[in-house]
């Protein structure tokens, strides 16, 4: 079903793409031919509506081109946004819980479609690195699960919908003792319920 949803998507913006690549900006002669025996024309140059007939049967289908092209970029960002909720990891810097600027438009998509669902929860679980002891990192990755609650529900997410939970040091992401392995243990996982 995603990938007949997807072919239409795309079906839609190459419509409206081609659509809009077709317009032209013909001369006075090209007015003159594209004027019917009443001398009205096929398409008003100033105003780009198409108008096909005369009088009360005439219609104009540039609203149903700007719904058409509304549609499809209603579906594109859609689609971006899904793309960036599957990014359910944010990292850290050494010993800091603050939200990095990378990590604001992903978590902006998460936050639109929690806003939007209220009824869909997660749980924020933050970690650290192994560095400094276990209560300390257990209060760090606190801190950083908080940090991400902070930006959700000033961006809309009712503080019901989410849920806290610290395992400090105990999960790591990556098992070495340098400095790669411990920036990616620095981290909150959004996990949905």
């Amino acid at each position: 079903m995603k990938a007949i949803s997807t072919k239409n998507a795309l079906a839609l913006i190459f419509s409206a793409s081609i659509l809009a690549g077709c317009s032209t900006t013909g001369t006075t002669e090209d007015a003159d031919i594209n004027a019917d025996a009443n001398g009205v024309t096929v398409t008003d140059q100033e105003g780009g509506s198409e108008s096909y007939g005369q009088g009360e049967g005439a219609a104009v289908v540039t609203s149903e081109m700007d719904a058409q092209k509304a549609e499809a970029e209603r579906l594109a960002k859609e689609k971006e946004a899904g793309v960036l909720r599957e990014i359910r990891t944010f990292y850290f810097d050494f010993d800091k819980s603050s939200v990095k600027p990378e990590s604001r438009t992903a978590l902006m998509a998460h936050a639109a479609f929690l806003a939007a669902n209220p009824n869909v929860n997660v749980a924020l679980e933050g970690h650290s690195d192994e560095r400094g002891t276990k209560e300390y990192n257990l209060a760090l990755g606190e801190r950083r699960g908080q940090s991400v609650e902070r930006f959700l529900v000033v961006n809309g997410v009712a503080r019901t919908q989410l849920e806290v939970v610290s395992f400090g040091e105990e999960k790591p992401a990556a098992a070495g003792h340098d400095e790669s392995s411990w920036a990616e243990n620095r981290r909150v996982m959004i996990q949905y319920k």
